[in-house]
């Protein structure tokens, strides 16, 4: 027997052919290939077993923003678990003579054992906070960067931008609607880093699964049209899914089809979304249509190609919700949060012996700061943060300083995973704290100065 709908057997017909339930992959290959060519030849030299220190930074925020947010820090401690050479790993890297014998043993007992702090998720950040911390052996944390670079960079990005558009909606709320805007495993984690920000829900389901991000959704132009009038796709769905959906209401004429939408619905109808033409005008237009209607209750959504700016524009235009995908996914003109991973402590003997001294590069325009950072947030009286105080030492805090950097890797064992929803209290607590021009969409400086101390140089 078969599925009419998509011709394939139905669950359970032939369970012989399901397949298998499988953990979930590792992530040691989710890398650059110099990560291991540099552990072998660590390995030859005798550097790889030293104790280091590296640190995840920004050097600046992208397009003049005044604040960065802290997302994908879940989703590194999952991949650094997973972070294995299984049996096929191996083969591939020796058939492709990436890396050599003894380097192929160290990789096959490979787990990391370090520790690692880091800005807590939902946090905001500055140029030059250490929102990681990774200490261990070279070899061990070397092994990390890219991974951590990948899944840091990517959901950062995505939760500032997405932190913006939540501030330029205001009280109204936002759906993330843009998986089919970029890689499919990137929608997931889009899905959680806006949700994070502050988003109210997402239309992908794998997010709503894995991390608990409510989900939304009814339907597209395309349910539309399949049937033989709007009216007949309005009928089904009412049926389908009660009279507190959203119906589409821009596919052909959008005041008729409000006035067929409430005819069908009664004034109880949940809300009508609009995704085209001139969204200010209809919206207005579709508001009035409404109330004459009796529905002053349904709600008005609007989606189609929305930012933070094209948001705030729709301020004082009477609606109640908006979806964003596109520039939600590719974080809205800045992809990347320009995060680097860099070494600014090592020992100086073999074996880890030897006290950690200080390193940093000196190129031209990415000069670095060698040594172990601390950081905290200094306060003023009334709470308001004044600046991001890094320093070479644990700091001695005042009543009005916030440490930044918690445990979240001890031992090599996990400590400080938490649930995306405390990630997104969290920011809703930082973005209370920052000073009110920090939320301006403005072009503008960091809302705060990062301090160097002990010599009080400001980034």
């Amino acid at each position: 027997m078969t599925n009419p709908v998509n011709h394939q057997p139905p669950p359970g017909d032939s369970p012989e052919t399901a397949p298998a339930e499988t953990a979930p992959a590792g992530t040691a290959l989710l890398t650059d290939r110099y990560e291991l060519t540099m552990l072998q030849a660590a390995l030859r030299s005798g550097a790889a077993s030293r104790q280091g220190v590296f640190e995840v930074f920004a050097r600046h925020l992208p397009h003049g923003r005044r604040y960065g947010v802290v997302a994908g820090t879940g989703r590194l401690l999952d991949a650094v678990e997973r972070f294995r050479f299984g049996p096929a790993d191996l083969e591939f890297l020796d058939r492709a003579g990436i890396v050599d014998a003894p380097t192929l043993a160290f990789l096959e007992s490979y787990r990391f054992g370090g520790s690692i702090w880091g800005y807590p998720e939902g946090d905001c950040y500055f140029p030059g906070s250490p929102i990681l911390v990774v200490e261990g052996t070279f070899a061990e944390a070397v092994l990390l960067e890219t991974v951590a670079l990948s899944i840091l960079n990517h959901d950062c990005a995505i939760a500032s931008a997405a932190s913006r558009m939540v501030t330029a909606a205001g009280d109204r709320p936002l759906i993330e609607m843009g998986s089919r805007r970029t890689h499919e495993f990137a929608a997931v984690a889009s899905a959680r880093a806006a949700y994070i920000a502050g988003f109210a829900s997402t239309s992908n389901l794998r997010a709503a699964c894995e991390y608990g991000v409510p989900s939304a959704g009814t339907s597209a132009h395309a349910f539309t049209l399949v049937h033989d009038s709007e009216r007949d796709a309005f009928a089904a769905q009412l049926d389908a899914l009660g009279t507190g959906t959203t119906l589409l209401v821009d596919t052909y004429d959008v005041p008729r089809a409000v006035r067929t939408a409430v005819e069908m619905a009664g004034p109880g109808l949940g809300a009508v979304r609009i995704d085209s033409g001139d969204l200010p005008v209809l919206a207005r237009q579709v508001r009035a249509l409404l109330d004459e209607l009796g529905a002053v209750s349904t709600r008005i959504v609007l989606t189609g190609d929305l930012d933070e700016y094209s948001i705030a524009a729709l301020g004082a235009v009477p609606v109640d919700g908006y979806g964003v995908g596109t520039s939600l996914v590719t974080g809205s003109g800045a992809p990347t949060a320009a995060l680097v991973y860099k070494l600014v402590a090592r020992s100086s003997g073999a074996a880890g012996a030897g006290e950690l001294r200080p390193v940093a590069k000196r190129s031209v325009g990415k000069p670095g700061r060698g040594g172990r950072k601390w950081a905290v947030r200094h306060l003023d009286v009334h709470g308001t943060a004044l600046s991001e105080r890094v320093s070479l030492s644990p700091p001695e805090t005042g009543p009005r300083d916030r440490e930044l950097l918690v445990p979240l890797v001890v031992g090599g064992e996990v400590v400080g995973r938490e649930a995306a929803s405390a990630a997104r209290a969290r920011h809703r607590q930082a973005l209370a704290e920052l000073p009110p021009y920090a939320l301006q969409l403005s072009r503008g400086y960091p809302a705060i100065p990062t301090v160097f101390e002990p010599n009080g140089e400001e980034l």
